[in-house]
């Protein structure tokens, strides 16, 4: 069994920084890509971020874009978001995600149907 646990969050104020990490254990696998989503009380999931493991190829929300970072880490199926110039709108649980292909596919990788697995999330909380 594959396991995403995610952490780093927590509340801050708005204009402040944030950063999240996640990281696979469990029954090994290869994924193609990671990625971060969020979902705020009353709304959807949406797509925040996503990085590809054969190019570090990354993708933003336009919300997100220029604030927040995805990057990889040295270990395989590791992943990290950092969140700066938080705003209030960026309160939301955050869902870490993995694709669990291992190889190249022809994908958007911002849909939440591309990915196999999945964390618990992680809340965060920015006041005004």
């Amino acid at each position: 069994q594959v396991q995403l646990v995610e952490s780093g969050g927590g509340s801050v104020q708005a204009g402040g920084s944030l950063r999240l990490s996640c990281a696979a254990s469990g029954r090994p696998f290869r994924s193609y890509a990671m990625a971060w989503f969020r979902q705020a009380p009353g709304k959807e999931r949406e797509f925040v971020a996503s990085i590809t493991w054969a190019d570090g190829s990354t993708g933003y929300a336009d919300s997100v874009q220029g604030r927040f970072i995805i990057s990889r880490g040295n270990a395989r199926n590791t992943v990290s978001l950092q969140m700066n110039s938080l705003k209030p709108e960026d309160t939301a649980v955050y869902y870490c995600a993995a694709d669990g292909r291992g190889a190249f596919y022809d994908g958007s990788y911002r849909l939440s149907q591309e990915y196999d697995y999945w964390g618990q999330g992680t809340q965060v909380t920015v006041s005004s």
